[in-house]
């Protein structure tokens, strides 16, 4: 159960990160700067989001999972993201499915891309991290 209560939130702030700063991206950045342009400067703040909710989520419902469960946790939220980006793209940017997975900048696409990457490790990560600091031994899978 604690699994499922770290996809869910891991998806909902980052998801949740990405849908307040989708509107901003569109409405404010992109008339100015170009689609490019205005992905990349999201980019950042989206990293940021990644990472605090990875190690907020590492630290509430990961402490004792193995590395193979947050890895778990993180591919399990990208697909949530993922769901959730065909969610939004078709039904209130009228786009397809095509248009939302391969017509993307070949720049800003593949930081996407990317990211997407980051999000998926990123328990193992923060997790990693913050045991490092608190001087707990890592729990790898015996063999």
């Amino acid at each position: 159960m604690n699994l499922l209560k770290a996809v869910l939130a891991y998806f909902g702030m980052v998801f949740g990160a990405g849908f307040v700063l989708g509107p901003i991206r569109l409405l404010l950045l992109v008339p100015r700067v170009g689609t490019r342009n205005a992905e990349l400067i999201e980019s950042p703040v989206m990293l940021l989001a990644i990472v605090l909710a990875a190690r907020w989520v590492a630290r509430r419902w990961l402490a004792t999972a193995g590395i193979w469960r947050q890895l778990g946790v993180g591919i399990a939220t990208v697909a949530l993201i993922q769901s959730g980006d065909i969610l939004v793209g078709t039904l209130f940017r009228g786009m397809t499915i095509t248009e939302i997975f391969i017509a993307r900048d070949p720049v800003s696409g593949a930081v996407y891309y990317a990211l997407l990457v980051v999000c998926a490790v990123m328990p193992c990560t923060a997790r990693r991290t913050s045991m490092e600091r608190t001087g707990a031994a890592p729990s790898f899978p015996r063999p």
